[in-house]
């Protein structure tokens, strides 16, 4: 008989897309298959989109794009299974976020947009919630240490475990675990203070 290690306090187990056809997937990705590659865009650049627009990056698409290319020339050298090929794509994507704060601060734009702009024909009262709950994350984000920003921010757009995001920042697990805590508490204390506004 066969007993389930038991899951540690806090931990989740990691959410499994595509289970055993993980393999036959990657394979197929490394092969150039066309739906292979559709397939792993639709899985993971929302998700990756997410993550760099509450980065506040200065074009969110674009680095997702460049994610993207950065996964199509480094799938030959990738090894591991579902979950840590989710983790190495984050590892790509927020190398992208560390680039583009370093251009950012050496070459600022003249002009930079944070707000989504809506497009012609859409319901202008869903254009308006979005945009507020976008500005509210921001917001809310901003007042994070650099640290904790990315550590929340991985664990809760990217749905990274605490192990993936000491392998995409280089931190250990207990500094993650640590981050997180206080960013948690942090976040916490804000709203206490200002309240949810509804």
């Amino acid at each position: 008989m066969c007993r389930q290690q038991p899951v540690a306090s806090g931990a989740r187990e990691p959410r499994r897309e595509f289970g055993d056809a993980f393999d036959a997937l990657l394979a197929g990705a490394r092969d150039g298959a066309p739906w292979a590659w559709d397939r792993l865009y639709r899985w993971l650049a929302p998700a990756v989109a997410g993550y760099l627009r509450v980065q506040i990056v200065s074009d969110a698409d674009d680095l997702t794009s460049e994610v993207f290319l950065g996964v199509v020339r480094g799938i030959e050298r990738f090894h591991g299974d579902e979950q840590q090929f989710r983790s190495w794509v984050f590892v790509i994507a927020h190398r992208r976020v560390q680039d583009d704060r370093r251009r950012r601060v050496r070459k600022p734009d003249a002009e930079q947009l944070t707000d989504d702009v809506a497009l012609p024909g859409g319901d202008a009262e869903d254009d308006v919630l979005r945009s507020l709950a976008t500005s509210r994350v921001h917001a809310l984000c901003a007042r994070l240490a650099p640290d904790q920003r990315d550590v929340v921010l991985l664990r809760i757009v990217a749905d990274l475990t605490v192990d993936d995001i000491a392998a995409v920042l280089g931190k250990t697990r207990g500094a993650v675990k640590a981050l997180q805590r206080r960013g948690f508490e942090a976040l916490r204390k804000i709203l206490e203070q200002e309240g949810v506004p509804l």
